[in-house]
């Protein structure tokens, strides 16, 4: 299984390089970060520098969006990336969260994400595309590989989407039973459109906290269940509470949910994600000594996960890098 590295791009820039490089140093796969301008800072810039930096690190966005960039310069960034390092860059993209809600903005339409996928692909490999009725064509790209296009998305229309289209999937939870469902779903989705089911890869992102005050790890980490929430409510909102379109293990938790204050999107000790009982923290999270994280990951693996992602956003970020460093799933 591949490790890889989520970090939000807090300045200075200089810090999240030296991070990844370290990463990479460490034996990382793959070298992450946030994709929201306003609330971090631009993360494509940074990326040139980490790709510079380091040798073997893929890099990319978790996850990029088709409403706050426009489909034809996230190809050109993507394309230039690769002609400069070497094809090194994933596409990680989904309908959009604190992007675009940070400037009180919906995320985009799943039709307009599917559409971008198509036009990156596209467009990055030398070919045309049709943009909202114009052929486009990036003249200076060769023609050759696209990089790979994974879709993040927990819903029963984005799990269609993403096996019917995607390279790659990203689920932004670590349950092993809500794992289970949705890698069931995209690779049903990806069989009924003729596609080799096991050629999707999986990738699974949450926190993980390596300690054993596990109260305190749980503290640290709850905020990634309020940000997971953000779009359950959506999921609730489309399908309800008790359709059984949406297992109740990954909706049932948001009944406490009073709102969300993204100025504190992604950061330890935001208040509007007290609502995240325990449990969730436990099942969505990566805690406890290394031991607990072998056995999690060795049951992610089994479940067909490629790729685990650490969201390293709390007081033990470097300690955990390390700890990961030296664990071997």
């Amino acid at each position: 299984m591949d490790i890889g590295l989520v970090l939000q791009t807090d300045p200075p820039a200089s810090a999240v390089i030296e991070t990844m490089v370290r990463a990479e140093d460490l034996g990382f796969s793959h070298g992450w970060t946030f994709d929201s301008h306003v609330l971090w800072q631009e993360p494509f810039v940074i990326y040139s520098r980490i790709l510079d930096a380091t040798s073997r690190l893929r890099v990319g966005p978790m996850v990029t969006n088709p409403g706050t960039r426009d489909v034809t310069v996230l190809a050109s960034l993507f394309a230039t990336l690769d002609d400069m390092y070497g094809p090194r860059t994933v596409c990680g993209i989904g309908r959009g969260d604190s992007a675009v809600r940070v400037q009180g903005r919906p995320p985009t339409t799943l039709a307009r994400l599917e559409a971008a996928v198509h036009v990156i692909r596209e467009l990055t490999a030398g070919r045309e595309a049709d943009v909202d009725g114009t052929p486009v064509r990036i003249p200076w790209v060769r023609a050759g590989v696209s990089p790979p296009i994974w879709v993040a998305g927990y819903g029963p229309r984005a799990l269609e989407l993403t096996g019917r289209c995607a390279d790659g999937f990203i689920l932004q939870l670590a349950d092993p039973y809500l794992v289970e469902w949705t890698v069931k779903s995209v690779r049903a989705a990806a069989h009924a459109a003729g596609r080799d089911p096991d050629a999707i890869t999986v990738c699974v992102a949450a926190p993980a906290y390596v300690g054993d005050d596990l109260a305190h790890a749980r503290d640290q980490c709850r905020w990634f269940g309020g940000m997971v929430g953000n779009h359950v409510a959506d999921l609730v909102a489309r399908y309800g509470e008790s359709s059984g379109a949406v297992p109740a293990e990954l909706t049932g938790y948001i009944s406490g949910r009073a709102g969300y204050d993204y100025s504190h999107h992604g950061r330890a000790g935001n208040r509007s994600t007290d609502f995240v009982p325990d449990d969730v923290v436990d099942r969505f999270c990566l805690l406890g000594p290394p031991s607990a994280h072998l056995e999690r990951l060795a049951e992610l693996q089994s479940l067909g996960v490629d790729q685990f992602a650490v969201y390293a956003m709390h007081d033990a970020r470097d300690a955990t890098i390390e700890a990961y460093g030296r664990l071997r799933p």
